[in-house]
């Protein structure tokens, strides 16, 4: 089996490849792609080559872990899946390039466990289920309180924003410098980190990735406060030890998001507690990945890009 797919051949050698599929096993589903976001985050790191070194790291690669699109084939056993619209958070299944993360091709093999039904009238914004599951993730460790204060306005920080109160937390305050991104807020306040004198927040979530704002936050915290860090960091991080030191600061790392977070998503979506409207704001051919990489990374007008892999058909 073949397939087309984004291919980073290096750091900025961005094109779409014909690359090698396995062959489905007795427990996998064949999904036929329709679409698949780009990430901001940790595609960008991949795609400008800073990417910190971890196992399986390396070019060339196939990216992606936000993508929707229909099962096409399936074993006898899982026949009646066949037609279902589903999230796909990733895949392994190249025969001639790694998978970090796997989902931007057209065609993907995947353990059936993997193919999470989601709503059919989701369509397009089905993709936003990976941010959603990583705001999740980040706002439901053990112990952790649910933020008083966001930092970053981009997708990943509107929905920690909408998930907060979805949990039934208190509407968060949300922090942007941009002033372009200080707009779309639903129920919450966001506001330049200038405006804002408040110095008691009890906890507050990161996901700007700027590797030098812990002293800043030090300085907002109450006392036995914590720090949540949820963007992902291509620098060492250090703060003040006195500052933190005289607040008992207590400082949190939120990793990848699992299973459960994403099927809790799934839940609220479905019944209306957690809305992923008006996030998409750019969409490209697949064909045109190259271009649509290279908007979603520079313009700050694109909150999220998506990929439409339905032009290949």
């Amino acid at each position: 089996m073949h397939t087309l797919a984004v291919v980073l051949d290096a750091p900025e050698r961005i094109a779409i490849s014909a690359v090698s599929l396995t062959a489905p096993g007795p427990a996998d589903v064949v999904v036929d792609v329709e679409w698949s976001g780009i990430s901001t985050g940790t595609e960008k790191l991949l795609w400008s080559g800073r990417m910190p070194s971890f196992p399986g790291m390396g070019y060339p690669l196939v990216p992606g872990y936000e993508s929707v699109g229909r099962i096409v084939a399936a074993p006898d056993n899982l026949k009646r899946r066949i037609g279902e619209r589903v999230f796909v958070g990733g895949a392994r299944c190249f025969e001639n390039v790694r998978a970090l993360f796997g989902g931007a091709a057209h065609r993907l093999v995947i353990p059936a466990d993997k193919a999470i039904t989601i709503d059919d009238t989701l369509g397009e914004r089905g993709v936003l289920m990976a941010l959603a599951a990583t705001a999740h993730h980040a706002l439901t460790l053990p112990g952790t309180i649910l933020p008083e204060l966001i930092v970053g306005h981009g997708v990943l920080g509107r929905l920690c924003a909408r998930l907060v109160t979805a949990l039934g937390g208190t509407a968060p305050t949300v922090w942007d410098n941009d002033a372009s991104r200080r707009s779309g807020a639903t129920h919450y306040t966001i506001v330049s980190p200038d405006e804002d004198q408040r110095r008691d927040y009890n906890a507050i979530l990161d996901v700007s990735g700027d590797p030098a704002i812990l002293d800043r936050l030090t300085a907002r915290l109450a006392p036995r406060g914590e720090i949540i860090l949820a963007g992902f960091y291509d620098q060492p991080l250090s703060f003040s030890f006195a500052p933190a030191f005289m607040r008992e600061a207590r400082f949190r790392i939120a990793a990848e998001f699992k299973a459960n977070d994403v099927a809790a998503v799934n839940a609220l979506v479905a019944h209306g507690q957690l809305s992923l409207d008006d996030l998409i704001t750019h969409r490209s051919p697949a064909d045109a990945a190259p271009d649509a990489y290279r908007t979603a990374f520079a313009d700050r007008s694109c909150l999220k890009m998506i990929l439409d892999w339905r032009t290949l058909q």
